[in-house]
């Protein structure tokens, strides 16, 4: 017989061309996940540093720390499986 994808799907196996996918993926998020801690970092110091922001300091603060938890989030979330 044949070992067609179909055929090990119905065993409950996965198919081989399935096997890498979740991988790639993975390391997507999690390089993205890096980037956001960055961004969010760099926005947190640039906000902190500049004096001209006046009224939008608070508001330009929060959304680093949001962009920076996000980040965080991505890093440390377990893929599904």
């Amino acid at each position: 017989m044949s070992n067609v994808a179909g055929n090990t799907e119905r065993r409950g196996k996965k198919a081989m061309s399935d096997e890498g996918d979740t991988f790639f993926i993975t390391l997507a998020e999690r390089l993205f996940g890096v980037f956001l801690i960055a961004l969010g970092a760099i926005l947190i110091y640039l906000t902190a540093t500049t004096s001209s922001l006046g009224a939008f300091t608070i508001f330009f603060g929060i959304l680093s720390v949001i962009v920076l938890v996000i980040g965080l989030f991505m890093l440390l979330a377990r893929p599904a499986e």
